[in-house]
C-alpha cells in the first residue's frame, strides 16, 4: 500500500463514555472520520485501532478495517503514537506495509476528505516527511510574565493596539489530521519527524471532550446541514423505555386501599405496535419501580418488562449481551436523573418534552410531546421512518 489511515479509538472514554460510537447528526463519531478517509483520494487503505468490540463492529459497517489493540497500549497513558506504530506492525506482518501513514483523530468530527488529501499530497514535496492541518488564530495572545503581570506573546502590548490583520499569522492545530512519511516516524518516533507542512483549513478547531462540546457540535451541524435537530439513525436494533414519565405523566392515582393507577396513551400503544410490525426493532420496558401496572401495560402490548431495577445499566447490558445488540445499536428514552446513565450509553438518547433538565441534557434528541401524551408515538414513528424492515 502507497498511504493508509489509521483512527485510535479507545473504548475506555471518561469525559464523554462511549464517545467513539456516539452518534453525532445520526452518524457515530468513529463513522464519520471514516467515511471521510475512505473518500480521500490517495489513500489506499483504512484502519481503526481499537480495543474495543463496540467500535471495531461500527468500524466494519462504515467500512473500514479494524487492528486489535493491545489491553498494554490502550489505557489513559498510552499515546497515540504507540497505537499507529503498533498499526503499522501489524500491516507489515501482513504483508501490506505503507509508506505514508494518515492519523486522523474521531474526535474531530468536521474532517473532509479534502484535508486528508492535502495533507497526503505534502509528503514528499520539498524533502516534507510531515503535514498537519492548522486553523488561522486571529487573537492576540498572552502570557504571564515572571512578575505575574500580563504580557503580550504575539504583539507588544506597551505599543498602540495593531488591528487584527496587521498580526503576525498564528495557526492552531486541529487535532484532525497528521500525515508523515513512515520510515521517518519510525525513526523519530512521533508525528513531527523532520520538516513539517502545515494545511491551512477552515474548518473549527474543535475537539469532542465533554458533553458541552458534543452540545455545541450538534448545533453547528444542524446549522451546516440545515437539520432542526439530530436525526435519529438508521442501524437501530433495540429501543428501551423508563416507565414513569414516558409512558405515563408522571403522576399517579392513588385510592383509599393505596391502589395506585396512572395515565398512559392509547397513541403511544400505536405507535409500539407500528414499531414492531414494521421494523426489526426490539422493545424492552426497563422500570425502578415494582408495580403491577408495569406489568399490565408490558403485557398489553405484548412487550418485555425488567422492573425494580435499582442500576439499570448493569442489567440493560445483561439484556443487550442476551439478545446480540451492542450499546452503539440501541436508543433510551427515559426523562429523570435515574436514566442518565444508560441514555449517556447508548447509541441514542432521547427525552420526553417534560423530562427533567438532566435527562434533556443528556439526550440528543428531546421529543415534542411530552411523557404519556405521545412521546412514544412522535419517536416511534422516527424510528420507523429511518430503520424500515429490510425487504
Amino acid at each position: 500500500m502507497g498511504c493508509v489511515a489509521v483512527i485510535p479509538a479507545r473504548g475506555g472514554s471518561k469525559g464523554v463514555p462511549r464517545k467513539n460510537v456516539r452518534p453525532l447528526g445520526g452518524v457515530p463519531l468513529v463513522a464519520r472520520t471514516v467515511a471521510a478517509a475512505l473518500g480521500a483520494k490517495g489513500v489506499d487503505a483504512v484502519y481503526v485501532s481499537t480495543d474495543d468490540a463496540e467500535i471495531a463492529s461500527v468500524a466494519r459497517a462504515a467500512g473500514a478495517g479494524v487492528i486489535d489493540r493491545p489491553a498494554d497500549i490502550s489505557g489513559d497513558k498510552a499515546s497515540s503514537e504507540s497505537a499507529l506504530i503498533h498499526a503499522l506492525d501489524v500491516l507489515e506482518a501482513r504483508g501490506e506495509p505503507a509508506d505514508v501513514l494518515v492519523f486522523l483523530q474521531c474526535t474531530s468530527p468536521f474532517t473532509t476528505s479534502d484535508e486528508i488529501e492535502r495533507a497526503v499530497a505534502a509528503i514528499g514535496r520539498d524533502g516534507t516527511v510531515a503535514a498537519f492541518t492548522a486553523s488561522p488564530n486571529h487573537g492576540f495572545l498572552w502570557s504571564r510574565a515572571a512578575d505575574g503581570s500580563a504580557q503580550g506573546v504575539n504583539h507588544d502590548h506597551t505599543q498602540p493596539r495593531k488591528r487584527r490583520q496587521e498580526l503576525e499569522p498564528q495557526y492552531l492545530e486541529t487535532g484532525a489530521v497528521y500525515a508523515m512519511d513512515v520510515k521517518a516516524f519510525r525513526a523519530a518516533g512521533h508525528r513531527f519527524c523532520g520538516r513539517t507542512a502545515l494545511i491551512e483549513v477552515d474548518t473549527p478547531p474543535v475537539e469532542i471532550d465533554s458533553e458541552a462540546d458534543f452540545k455545541v457540535i450538534e448545533a453547528i451541524l444542524a446549522k451546516r446541514e440545515g437539520a432542526a435537530a439530530p436525526r435519529v439513525p438508521s442501524g437501530i436494533r433495540a429501543l428501551v423505555m423508563d416507565f414513569d414519565g414516558v409512558f405515563t405523566d408522571d403522576r399517579v392515582w392513588v385510592d383509599q386501599d393505596g391502589r395506585e393507577a396512572v395515565m398512559a396513551s392509547r397513541s403511544d400503544g400505536m405507535g409500539l405496535g407500528r414499531l414492531r410490525k414494521l421494523t426489526g426493532i426490539r422493545p424492552l420496558i426497563l422500570s425502578k419501580e415494582p408495580n403491577p401496572v408495569v406489568s399490565a401495560r408490558g403485557r398489553k402490548l405484548d412487550i418485555e418488562v425488567r422492573q425494580g431495577i435499582d442500576d439499570k445499566l448493569p442489567e440493560l447490558d445483561r439484556w443487550l449481551a442476551q439478545h446480540g445488540v451492542t450499546r452503539a445499536e440501541t436508543v433510551y428514552i427515559g426523562n429523570d436523573v435515574n436514566d442518565l446513565e444508560c441514555m449517556r450509553a447508548v447509541g441514542f438518547a432521547v427525552a420526553p418534552a417534560d423530562a427533567r433538565p438532566e435527562a434533556k441534557d443528556a439526550a440528543q434528541l428531546v421529543l415534542a410531546a411530552e411523557g404519556g401524551k405521545g412521546a412514544l408515538r412522535e419517536l416511534c414513528e422516527a424510528l420507523i421512518a429511518a430503520n424500515p424492515r429490510a425487504g
